[in-house]
């Protein structure tokens, strides 16, 4: 069904995003990989294919984003948004940020514009970004922020979701200290990730009939309050107003009994309260298979499930199953939302 290629912007190319995307380039056949075109330095892609013993391999850039189908079985397609020096691999560069957001900039201009299916980000370390002025939490945020003026139905998000063959979380709250979760939990905030969550699994998985449930965030949720009033000062009345609103959702579920299989069978997706929450037990049950989605989006945007990994990037040892995924489940969702158009 493919109308486009997917776009993928770069990453840090001090991190493994250059070799993910040429190992994943070369292996695509054994992969079943969709057609991509990556936004980024297209030098720095030719150095990851040295680096990996890959001289042959053929970088050919783009002035768009949609030639990247007429060239993917003959070389690997890029549309240019150069470094300011060289990466080092392992080594994160400040005077590389500009180029890292301007790729992102460009793959999401690509998306709006119809030449990309969807969106891929390869991993960024944000640290790095934030010296440069960087002025968003991460990927999900600046995404949202890009898209901000395009329709969508729906409720928008943007919500986090770490989704794989076996476990789907979204995430109430992601990046903050854990000391803030409780003061940054509200009815509103569970209601309206449930209900994006809901939304995106009928839109973006074909989930005729999705069931949500909802994590508590004490031990054994709260215990009747004898552990903590949050699930039944927030939780409890937040999934009844979601069930209100038409989302199947129950809980608040306490979150040791939430994650194994059995619990599995008897929802589509899980809330989880803050990010290790849901995080740990989704990379537990399948790393290398699990994805970064981001829901409430008017465009699909999937990413590999971890970071930068500069301890091994470089070294040709980085493994591409969470960026094949990532691919592979982008354009799923973007067929998806095609064929209910």
């Amino acid at each position: 069904m493919t109308r486009a290629p997917l776009a993928v912007s770069l990453g840090d190319p001090a991190g493994v995003g250059p070799e993910l995307a040429v190992s994943t380039y070369v292996r695509r056949a054994e992969r079943d990989t969709p057609p991509f075109v990556v936004v980024g330095d297209p030098d720095a892609l030719r150095r990851a294919a040295r680096r990996a013993g890959r001289d042959d391999l053929v970088v050919r850039e783009t002035s768009s984003a949609h030639e990247a189908l007429a060239v993917f079985d003959a070389a690997l397609p890029v549309l240019p948004v150069p470094l300011a020096r060289p990466e080092t691999p392992g080594a994160p560069d400040p005077e590389a940020a500009p180029a890292i957001i301007g790729a992102i900039d460009a793959a999401v201009a690509a998306v709006r514009a119809g030449e990309a299916d969807a969106l891929v980000t390869l991993p960024i370390a944000k640290a790095s970004l934030y010296a440069a002025g960087f002025a968003y939490p991460g990927h999900t945020e600046y995404v949202a922020h890009l898209t901000r003026d395009m329709p969508m139905p729906g409720v928008r998000g943007p919500v986090m979701m770490l989704a794989g063959a076996q476990l789907r979380v979204a995430l109430a709250t992601i990046h903050i200290p854990l000391m803030q979760v409780a003061a940054a939990l509200s009815v509103a905030r569970i209601v309206e990730v449930a209900t994006v969550t809901a939304q995106a699994l009928v839109r973006d998985f074909g989930i005729v009939r999705p069931r949500i449930a909802v994590a508590g965030l004490n031990p054994h949720a709260g215990e009747g309050g004898a552990l903590g009033r949050e699930e039944i000062e927030i939780v409890a009345p937040a999934v009844a107003a979601a069930r209100e609103a038409g989302v199947d959702a129950f809980g608040p579920v306490s979150p040791d009994a939430l994650f194994h299989e059995e619990a599995r069978a008897r929802y589509d997706a899980v809330v989880a309260l803050y990010h290790d929450q849901g995080l740990i037990a989704a990379k537990t049950l399948d790393f290398w298979g699990t994805v970064n989605v981001t829901l409430g989006l008017p465009i699909v945007r999937t990413s590999p499930d971890h970071g930068t990994a500069y301890d091994v990037a470089g070294r040709g040892v980085a493994r591409i199953d969470s960026f094949v995924a990532a691919l592979q489940m982008a354009r799923a969702m973007a067929d998806a939302r095609a064929a209910a158009r």
